[in-house]
């Protein structure tokens, strides 16, 4: 269960080339508020290739309040 003051946040990562989102990771909103961007290995193109940060918009990142 995640803590109550917590910073890291969900996201997705999206290639450049091929624009499919298959790594999800977390970080830390306070230390890097820039966009994140790795080289990861793309199964679909069979090689190594940037992919960029963009929001999991799906609804899992915020805690919705527990009915009493």
């Amino acid at each position: 269960m995640a803590k109550k003051g917590d910073k890291r946040k969900l996201i997705g990562m999206i290639s450049e080339e091929s624009g499919e989102r298959i790594y999800y990771t977390s970080k830390n909103t306070m230390n890097t508020p820039d966009k994140l961007s790795l080289r990861k290995y793309s199964p679909k193109l069979r090689k190594h290739v940037i992919f960029t940060e963009t929001k999991k918009n799906l609804g899992r990142n915020e805690v919705k309040p527990r009915k009493h």
